[in-house]
């Protein structure tokens, strides 16, 4: 079987709000995720984090901890995605992508999250425990 590696990345502002990105093929609906992509040829886990997230957000970050590793097999991949915590360093919101894929930025709510239509649904109850957790909502 074939093995796909990826990362993604997760940033909570000042505001208890995480930066999600509206994404998709051109003939799909579009939904939110956490700024990631897969890892490319001699590229590091954290490094594929920082890469992807400055092409879908404009914003340059540091990669802090790996919180999650998620595997699991998708359409006959075996698929490895690592999710790591960071900081904005610089930078500023825009959609760069290569892949022409990203099609919104926006921070959101641990409400929002609740609502919002995920383009992997298993993130939604990580990060919503995980905000929940370093935001101290009861």
């Amino acid at each position: 079987m074939v093995k796909w590696a990826g990362a993604a990345g997760i940033c909570i502002n000042e505001e208890s709000r995480i930066l999600m990105v509206l994404q998709g093929k051109p003939e799909e609906t579009k939904k939110w995720a956490v700024p990631s992509g897969g890892v490319e040829k001699g590229e590091t886990y954290r490094e594929c984090c920082r890469r992807e997230f400055e092409e879908e957000t404009g914003f340059l970050v540091e990669v802090l901890d790996e919180v999650k590793v998620k595997t699991g097999t998708y359409e006959g991949f075996s698929v490895e995605v690592r999710y790591f915590i960071l900081k904005i360093m610089g930078g500023s919101r825009k959609i760069q992508d290569p892949d022409n894929l990203i099609y919104d930025i926006a921070w959101k709510t641990k409400e929002d999250l609740a609502a919002l239509d995920f383009s992997f649904p298993e993130d939604r109850d990580f990060l919503l425990r995980y905000i929940e957790k370093v935001c101290n909502f009861s």
